[in-house]
């Protein structure tokens, strides 16, 4: 090799692997160590194994084969668990769905699935009925009571316990580190949620990712109370773990007044959380629970999660390390990442370039940006199978997002000149808020279906805790009389809990291009007027699943 010659990586897959294939190499490994514990109920690497492939044989008989779609609709429970990986060993595709929706926000991820199977918790059994006829290609809804009551449908049901085979022989498919192994949704942003290809290689590479920023070692237990049908969850903690030998330990939600009991119940080394959950435990008054756990948590950490925030983390709590150690997306999992152990991180930044990522920042030109000038978030793979595959059913909307060979995350941000990252703003019309992603074009469509409702806008404006509140911008009908309130209470049945918004404005018209389009912008920048309903000041209650409420 000559002087000044570049040396790079080569192209290869070596080392990827599949889900089902670490679930046998965590077995060889540690069988009997507990792997997962859902709140005092453990599973072994060995046990969920066995769990997972009796369900397995059960789904096999039903006639799921390789490459067949199965939705599930599942709390944080170990069933989840067990019916992702029996789906992964069959060679089939793990669908798993946002426990909070309803309506088409329902039907369109399992018709665009085109599931046969969906799996689901008995209280959520009646959204599917709902839209079943909706629904062409879904043949059976298995339910994971022992008795569930369920209405006249055209559908099979099943029990999910009749599912579980005595037979625990190996599943003999085969599966490649490439094939797909779920579809993630987005949250459909600028048109219907698409379905994120994610192939076992992916997943796994995710979690190796996770478990190399943490510092993840076989003798942590990593808590989260984060939904497993997330990445974050799923990936960043059930499959980190997995690929560790180290024990997941998940919570069924979040509480504040339980957070330390549950460290303390499940003797955590490490918990994920993020956004007002962040905020929430600190500002908490002081437990005899949090007391016992001073200095039992060695790393925190999640996003957004500042240095000011960080500092309470460590000062009050004993936590060693207190991080926001990476920025990614369910299309290209972490492009920026640190470990959390990393030395005078700036205030603000989610890491560097991971090593797996080509990343770069692109005005709207497509020329690269200097250091400190934000742009559009571009990135591209450095290695196979460890970005998304496309979108499925939707070639055109993978193809307009890759543009010059590049993803296009349509996020902003920016690198300084020490190479770290900072998230500056999304460049979709999306809003984030109690850690999900809203999509504006579902709650608009919702909204447009009320009949005295002319045009409507729904935006974001900064809330005083974290992330996003939702305001609705609405146009009304000539000659209507109706009030924001009626109109909210209107909207819960329709809407996910988190969708719901807090702020509803009247307005003659909506700003507006001179194309017609509307100036949300506008809209943003003028925030809460003076005559913006607020929901925070009426009487009105969203019912949810106590994401960040006292049990």
């Amino acid at each position: 090799m000559g002087t000044g010659q570049t040396v790079r990586e080569p192209w290869s897959n070596l080392g990827a692997t599949t889900i089902p294939r670490a679930l046998r190499n965590a077995c060889a490994q540690w069988p009997d160590k507990v792997f997962l514990d859902f709140s005092g109920e453990k599973h072994s690497f060995a046990a969920t194994d066995r769990e997972a492939t009796r369900i397995a044989h059960g789904l096999a008989a039903m006639g799921v084969s390789k490459g067949d779609r199965v939705c599930s609709i599942l709390d944080n429970v170990s069933d989840l668990v067990f019916v992702w990986f029996a789906v992964n060993k069959l060679g089939a595709v793990s669908v798993p769905i946002n426990t909070s929706l309803k309506g088409e926000y329902l039907r369109h991820q399992i018709a665009d699935s085109g599931a046969k199977v969906i799996v689901t918790e008995a209280e959520y059994a009646e959204r599917v009925l709902a839209v079943e006829n909706e629904l062409p290609e879904l043949e059976t809804l298995v339910v994971r009571s022992p008795t569930p009551e369920i209405g006249p449908t055209r559908l099979g049901v099943r029990t999910l316990d009749s599912l579980r085979a005595d037979d625990v022989s190996p599943i003999d498919v085969a599966i490649a580190p490439d094939d797909l192994a779920l579809l993630i949704y987005t949250s459909g942003t600028t048109g219907p949620s698409k379905g994120c290809m994610v192939g076992h290689s992916y997943a796994c590479n995710f979690g190796k990712q996770n478990a190399w920023a943490t510092r993840l070692a076989p003798d942590d237990i990593l808590w989260t109370p984060l939904p497993l049908f997330h990445a974050a969850g799923a990936f960043g903690v059930v499959l980190a773990s997995l690929l560790i030998g180290a024990t997941a330990a998940i919570s069924r939600r979040f509480s504040v007044s339980n957070f330390w009991s549950e460290i303390e119940q499940s003797r955590a080394t490490m918990a994920q959380i993020l956004s007002v959950m962040l905020l929430l435990v600190p500002n908490a008054p002081e437990s005899e629970a949090e007391k016992r756990c001073h200095g039992q948590l060695r790393v925190v950490f999640g996003t957004p999660f500042g240095k000011a925030l960080q500092d309470k983390w460590r000062e009050r709590f004993g936590v060693k390390y207190a991080a926001s150690p990476a920025y990614g997306l369910t299309e290209a999992c972490m492009i920026t990442i640190v470990p959390v152990d990393t030395p005078n991180v700036p205030d603000g930044t989610s890491g560097r370039r991971a090593d797996d990522f080509d990343v770069r920042i692109l005005d709207e030109d497509g020329n690269e940006c200097p250091p400190n000038v934000p742009g559009e978030i571009v990135v591209r793979p450095r290695k196979p199978g460890i970005m998304f595959q496309g979108y499925w059913r939707r070639p055109e909307a993978t193809i307009a997002a890759t543009r010059d060979l590049w993803f296009h995350t349509g996020d902003m941000g920016k690198f300084d000149e020490n190479d770290y990252f900072y998230f500056v703003d999304r460049k979709k019309d999306y809003l984030r808020r109690g850690g999900e992603n809203i999509s504006s074009f579902e709650v608009e469509a919702t909204f447009l279906a009320h009949p005295e409702v002319r045009e409507v806008a729904v935006h974001s404006v900064i809330s005083e805790l974290s992330e996003d509140e939702v305001k609705v911008t609405i146009a009304l009908k000539q000659g209507s009389a109706l009030q924001p309130d009626v109109l909210c209470e209107w909207s819960i049945s329709r809407l996910p809990h988190f969708a719901v918004p807090r702020y509803i404005e009247f307005r003659d018209e909506l700003p507006k291009t001179a194309t017609g389009r509307v100036q949300k912008h506008v809209l943003r920048s003028e925030g809460v007027t003076g005559t913006t309903w607020d929901r925070s000041k009426s009487d009105i209650v969203v019912v949810k699943r106590r994401l960040a409420g006292n049990r």
